[in-house]
């Protein structure tokens, strides 16, 4: 219990600490532009400002927007990274505690531990994530368009905190980080205990990061049509002033019945660019943390 609320305090207050700061610039210092073009490409194709493909996204996001246009909606991920990784695994750490005491075989407590860390780090995600769509969706330049904290606000005061406003398209976000850590834990862990440790130190970190990224990539295959939900229910709905995208499951069954299954995976490559190997990144940095707290304090 001591190391990990250790860790939890590391990320959540010592950001300036060389073990936090490289999983959260790894994540959206880089990957924020893949970010900002998986949203708009899952936009999808009754939404007239939608863009025809991915190269399509790249293009006409820097020729009208320039290079900074790929990094709208910064502030609120920087905002919420540090806390966001520190519930995701502060709450697996306990989770994985409480669920030992079950008759839960260890493989299953592990999926189980990552999905109910997932929901509780959806709850403290969503209303960043609110705020980052509404920036991202603004075509404007990113040197016009308002601030994080005008824009928060502005929500606010259309809609409030709930669920048509700053707590839109939460049913979403629990099915995409619950499914997504749900994934991600079980796999990594389960695989990593199931191949044997390699003595050689560069062959463990190749072992360890090869296992982290097949994690990250497997789970965002599987839990991207909910991603796919979220944006279109948190981005600017197709007709101004009516509201076709309402809830997680009745956007996916439109999706699905308009523009057909694939669309359902709109925005996979640059959701993989991604997590893919910053999902290893954040495996790598916690165990070997972890595994230094452990042996110093």
């Amino acid at each position: 219990m001591q190391w990990t609320f250790t860790i939890f305090m590391i990320l959540l207050i010592k950001s300036d600490s060389p073990f936090c700061c490289y999983p959260v610039r790894a994540h959206y210092h880089g990957g924020l532009g893949a970010d900002t073009v998986m949203f708009q490409i899952q936009r999808g194709t009754s939404d007239p400002t939608s863009y025809k493909s991915l190269g399509d996204c790249f293009r006409t996001i820097f020729r009208n927007e320039g290079i900074f246009g790929f990094y709208k909606g910064i502030l609120p991920p920087i905002l919420a990274e540090t806390p966001k990784r520190a519930v995701k695994f502060f709450t697996f750490e306990q989770y994985k505690k409480l669920l030992n005491l079950t008759p839960l075989s260890p493989g299953v407590a592990l999926s189980v531990a990552g999905l109910g860390s997932g929901l509780t780090e959806a709850v403290v995600v969503n209303p960043f994530e609110v705020v980052k769509v509404s920036l991202q969706a603004n075509r404007d330049s990113f040197i016009e368009q308002p601030s994080s904290f005008a824009q928060a606000r502005q929500i606010i005061k259309a809609d409030g905190f709930g669920l048509k406003g700053l707590n839109k398209g939460l049913t979403s976000t629990l099915g995409r980080h619950g499914i997504f850590n749900m994934i991600y834990f079980g796999f990594y862990f389960n695989v990593k205990d199931a191949i044997p440790t390699n003595p050689d130190p560069t062959l463990e970190f190749l072992r360890k990061f090869t296992i982290g990224l097949l994690s990250g990539t497997i789970s965002s295959c599987v839990n991207i049509p909910f991603d796919v939900a979220k944006s279109r229910i948190q981005g600017p709905q197709p007709v101004p002033g009516e509201i076709k995208y309402r809830t997680c499951f009745q956007t996916m069954a439109l999706v699905y019945r308009e523009e057909g299954y694939f669309a359902l995976y709109k925005g996979l490559v640059p959701k993989i660019m991604r997590l893919g190997p910053g999902g290893a990144v954040m495996l790598l940095v916690y165990e070997y943390v972890s595994g230094w707290l452990q042996k110093n304090w």
